[in-house]
This record gives structure tokens, C-alpha cells and sequence, in this order.
């Protein structure tokens, strides 16, 4: 004979239990958790993502009041929506747009790297500069793996980062030496992606 079906308030009861439990030990967790500094925050692999991630905590910071430098290595010659947003933010966001599209469509090495320097020389004083709280530096990684700037140049600053500033770089392919001084690494894998089943970038989801 089977027994009875467990009632709804026993699943509930035991539910209840067990999330109490599930508090109780997070609780504990958390308190152990007392330091506060900034953060070298990594997004990188082959996936979809990893500047809207990055943008995403541009407005979480935004919303807090928080000043945000940001610097496009590659991204200059676009206009996308999130530059459009932030513009409304001119108090709190200073934006740079430094690149000339990608290495393929100006096939000119030196002017990349010409590009690529005087990006830096902006990240680096946003980087020096106390009223920012945080530092994106979007799509670095794409000039670092072209060896655009210096990987140790890179690497050394990022070390020496203001204490209290957090910096988010972004691009695939990040630099072994990169990712051994984050404290966050996320990397973004692809599954499955729209463009190769011939669909174009799309204003509102790619820029």
C-alpha cells in the first residue's frame, strides 16, 4: 500500500526549514566578508557580452552617483546606444572614444598603434584621477593581443590602480598576465550566436 501524498503545508513547513538554514549559513558566510577595496574586474572569451555586462555596471555606478571614466579602444568610429545614454550623464560620465574601428578595416598598423597609445595616455589619467570611481576600458584586450601596447606597461599600472578605484577591461583573448592580477575573471562562452545564420548586427542589441 502506498503511503499518503505529503500535504501542501508539510512541503511548505520543510520548505521553510530548509531556507532558514540556507540564510543561517550565508549569514555566516557574509560576516567573514569585511574588506572593501576596488577591484580589477576581467570579461573576456569568445561569447556575446562582455561590454554590456560592462555598461551594466556603468549604470549600476551611475546610480549611485558614482563618476565613471570610460575609454573605447576600437569602438570610436561608431555610434552606438549606449554612448547616447551616457551623454545625458555629463556630470557623472566622461567617455572617450579612441579607436578607428577594428585592425581589418584600417589595415594600417601603425596608425592602430598611434590609436592605441593615445587611448592609453586617457585611461591612464583617468586612472591617476581620484574622481573616478570607476574605469572601463572597453575592448583593451583586442590591442593587447595585436601588440598594440605593451602587455607589462598594461599590467604594471592596473597593479598600481588607486586603492578604492574599480577597473573593468573587456575583449576576448585576455592576456595570461592580465588575468593572473584580476580579481574577477568571467569569461563569456559562445553557444550560439545569430550572425551565423546570416543575421547583421542589430541596432539595440550589438551597438
Amino acid at each position: 500500500m502506498s503511503e499518503p501524498a505529503e500535504s501542501e503545508a508539510e512541503i511548505n513547513r520543510r520548505h521553510a526549514e530548509k531556507m532558514a538554514k540556507r540564510k543561517a549559513a550565508r549569514a555566516r558566510m557574509l560576516a567573514t566578508k569585511t574588506e572593501e577595496r576596488g577591484l580589477v574586474i576581467l570579461h573576456t572569451g569568445t561569447g556575446k557580452g562582455k561590454s554590456t555586462a560592462a555598461f551594466g555596471m556603468v549604470m549600476r555606478c551611475l546610480g549611485h552617483g558614482m563618476r565613471v571614466g570610460i575609454v573605447q579602444f576600437v569602438k570610436g568610429a561608431w555610434e552606438t546606444g549606449e554612448r547616447q545614454v551616457l551623454a545625458r550623464f555629463p556630470d557623472l560620465v566622461t567617455c572617450r572614444a579612441m579607436g578607428e574601428g577594428f585592425t581589418w578595416e584600417t589595415q594600417d598598423r601603425a596608425r592602430d598603434v598611434a590609436a592605441a597609445r593615445a587611448a592609453w595616455e586617457q585611461a591612464k589619467a583617468m586612472i591617476a584621477d581620484p574622481a573616478y570611481r570607476l574605469v572601463l576600458l572597453d575592448e583593451l584586450n583586442i590591442v593587447l593581443r595585436y601588440d598594440y601596447l605593451p602587455v607589462a606597461e598594461v599590467a604594471e599600472t592596473l597593479r598600481a590602480k588607486p586603492r578604492d578605484l574599480h577597473v573593468v577591461v573587456t575583449g576576448r583573448n585576455a592576456k595570461p598576465e592580465l588575468i593572473e592580477i584580476a580579481d574577477l575573471v568571467t569569461e563569456m562562452t559562445l553557444v550560439k550566436h545569430p550572425f551565423r545564420s546570416g543575421v547583421k548586427a542589430q541596432k539595440g542589441i550589438e551597438f
